[in-house]
């Protein structure tokens, strides 16, 4: 089977990006503009792409997994806003853009973070209900499940929480490893299981997709911080230096940029590890280089 790659993939994202919002009424319109505005803002797509290559390199019909993809993006999105809000991170731009809180202010940027997370879950549980197949429904809670999983107190927000309180202090790498791998690579792990999911992966397949999810999600993180030190505000679209001064708890604060870079290799290399037995995984081999090597 030839995979698609990535940008035919993010096409398909990004044509279906606005489907599964809800329509608004008049009175509330703003809230609608507000979630359209981050959305449209731009980005890589990478999670919804991941659930739409998992769902085709699993053997499965990536219309399927559309609502599960753009619900990826949907959360994706609304933590981008409410991590730059003034009482978090207090960034004012955004993918080159003015964030969702300086365009509409901050009571409405928080609704509209709300509004986008309450959305994954509307385009998510609208799709199961009207599904009568068995077995596909059972694939589509399981997905639905491993992304609300991803997306709580489990997940994404536990992270946020350890990185917040981690600011300004020593922390051991365990505890950095924590706070990525949560904040960070929970949803990219969950892109893909939902994928994998969907596409009715065997348990084999599916635990060395997840291994190669959270191998990818520690990788991008650690890219992440070193760019916010060797990056520029043209290239990647935000402010740099930002971590350095709110004392965030980093890769490179802690290792230094060599080492960091080091790191960055080890767990590439060991990503490429785990599906060197997928003679059509080109795909994935791809993308461990796309984000190793990227610049925003």
């Amino acid at each position: 089977m030839n995979q698609m790659n990535f940008n035919e993939y993010k096409k398909i994202a990004e044509e279906h990006l606005l489907d599964y919002l809800p329509p608004v009424d008049e009175r509330s319109i703003t809230i609608y503009n507000a979630m359209k505005y981050s959305l449209e803002a731009g980005g890589k797509r990478l999670r919804p792409v991941l659930v739409l290559a998992t769902c085709d390199f699993c053997g499965g019909d990536i219309k399927d997994a559309l609502p599960y993809a753009l619900a990826m993006e949907y959360i994706h999105t609304y933590s981008l806003i409410h991590d730059d809000l003034p009482c978090v991170d207090n960034d004012d731009l955004r993918r080159g853009k003015p964030t969702n809180h300086v365009m509409f202010g901050e009571a409405m940027a928080t609704l509209a973070g709300d509004g986008l997370l309450n959305s994954a879950f509307e385009a998510m549980l609208s799709d199961i209900k009207n599904t009568e197949n068995t077995d596909s429904l059972i694939r589509k809670i399981k997905a639905a499940d491993a992304i609300g999983n991803a997306a709580g107190c489990l997940g994404m927000i536990a992270g946020q929480v350890a990185d917040i309180e981690a600011e300004g202090k020593s922390i051991s790498v365990e505890h950095l490893d924590y706070i990525n791998k949560n904040k960070t690579g929970a949803i990219i792990r969950a892109a893909v299981q939902a994928g994998a999911y969907l596409g009715g992966a065997d348990e084999d397949l599916f635990n060395d997709l997840t291994e190669y999810a959270e191998d990818l999600g520690l990788a991008f993180q650690i890219r992440d911080d070193i760019l916010d030190i060797t990056g520029t505000v043209e290239e990647l679209g935000k402010n740099v230096g930002h971590d350095e001064e709110t004392n965030k708890s980093t890769y490179p604060a802690i290792f230094g940029l060599e080492e960091s870079e080091k790191r960055l290799e080890e767990v590439n290399n060991h990503a490429l590890k785990v599906i060197e037995k997928y003679d059509n995984a080109e795909f994935y081999r791809e993308l461990v280089e796309m984000m190793a090597n990227r610049r925003k």
